[in-house]
């Protein structure tokens, strides 16, 4: 049903150019559905898609299931050339998608020890799953589960702190691995590659201050740049210095990079052989601030207007979906049509309504649709059981989420 391979793009594939005629359609489409709706539009996914893939430059797409929780979407992509592999967010979930893919990394550390007992017995699933680490107390949890001896070998990569430690403005980045420097990753990985019962197979780093920080405007956007091209900088030159000196402890299937915010870094990086990404596939709005690359809202989800409170506020049904992170405007759903509405500074976005003014609510009437994008990519699918599928302006099927699927990984 989702097909990403077949013909060629052209400028009628890009009909969310047109914002007023785009959102309409979208409310056209699926007037016969009860609200919330949600929907993924066919060919707004495909470009991102094969525009995710320009940007890597050739470096091989590895996709990050927590970005996108629909499996109809992760098989779809992952049969376009030049996409490879899944990096998963749960061992729960690396489980459940490796009774299908065969090139599974998991994304985080894991102590879910359920899951690693139906690891370790599963010759299968051990072979196909690759577990991140970057603590030994980490090898000793699945050692107390099952000896090496008992069980198959475990695949494990490193993840290393990508961040910049800069000694005027300290660490810039999330807080990650402890694992930093050359000789720190080194030192480490000589002592996973002696312990009886794993094989040493990748090593990640994720520039998080770099892929996952927008550059394109605000007050604080010349600081931004600059903080980049120092991070830039240094990491090319620590990743270079790390993938050399592994050489000599243990032969790596992958160095993997990147994020949908920095793939034009990732693919000029010669030290990398990988990048992830999977939140510009669908695109969420916080990437709406970036200068390198604007990708198309691909994923989107509407509430009904059900009453109005003064003749100048619109109340929809919903409307709370906020994204993780810090708790600020920005991880709010963005409304997107009608044009120029906004939340409520007192209010934002409710759990069971959210209130929005603007010169549009005056318009709108009990009954109207009001579309939003959510600020990340996969969170909205924890809400829903399926999307819609739309192309050229019709619903031609439905793709279950996770939870539709009867999972909720985390």
């Amino acid at each position: 049903m989702l097909d990403l391979t077949a013909g060629r793009p052209s400028a009628a594939d890009a009909p969310w150019l047109t914002p007023d005629l785009y959102w309409p359609a979208l409310t056209d489409a699926t007037a016969h559905l009860p609200a919330p709706v949600a929907v993924i539009n066919r060919e707004a996914l495909r470009h991102n898609a094969m525009d995710l893939l320009v940007r890597a430059g050739g470096i091989p797409i590895r996709v990050a299931t927590k970005s996108v929780r629909v499996r109809a979407v992760l098989d779809a992509v992952l049969e376009i050339p030049g996409y490879r592999g899944i990096l998963a967010f749960t061992l729960a979930e690396a489980l459940w998608l490796a009774e299908q893919h065969d090139d599974i990394v998991l994304g985080y550390p894991t102590a879910d020890r359920a899951g690693l007992s139906r690891l370790l017995a599963d010759e299968q699933a051990a072979a196909r799953i690759t577990l991140m680490i970057d603590d030994l107390a980490q090898l000793d949890l699945i050692d107390s589960i099952a000896a090496a001896g008992s069980r198959p070998h475990v695949r494990v990569a490193i993840d290393v702190d990508a961040s910049l430690r800069s000694p005027s403005l300290g660490h810039i980045g999330v807080r990650r691995s402890p694992l930093h420097s050359a000789s720190d990753v080194v030192a480490f990985a000589r002592r996973v590659a002696r312990r009886p019962g794993f094989r040493l197979v990748g090593l990640q780093m994720y520039e998080a201050q770099i892929a996952g920080q927008g550059d394109a405007a605000g007050v604080d956007a010349p600081v931004i740049r600059m903080v980049q091209a120092r991070s830039r900088d240094e990491l090319i030159r620590r990743r270079a210095e790390i993938a050399e000196a592994m050489v000599d402890v243990a032969p790596l299937e992958f160095l993997n990079g990147g994020g949908t915010g920095s793939l034009e870094f990732t693919g000029s990086d010669e030290s990398l052989t990988e990048a992830t990404a999977g939140s510009g596939l669908l695109a969420g709005h916080l990437f709406d601030g970036y200068r390198a690359f604007q990708p198309a809202p691909a994923a989107a989800f509407a509430f009904d207007v059900v009453r109005k409170p003064t003749a100048g506020i619109a109340t929809v049904l919903g409307g709370g979906w906020v994204a993780s992170g810090p708790a600020l405007a920005s991880r709010q759903p963005l409304p997107a049509w009608p044009a120029g509405l906004q939340t409520l500074g007192r209010e934002g976005a409710g759990e069971v309504q959210t209130p929005l003014r603007g010169a549009a609510a005056r318009e709108l009437r009990v009954g109207d649709r009001v579309w939003f994008r959510h600020a990340k990519s996969g969170e909205p699918a924890e809400r829903i059981d399926r999307y819609h599928l739309v192309s050229d302006g019709a619903v031609i099927g439905e793709l279950p989420t996770y939870r539709g699927e009867g999972k909720a990984f985390l």
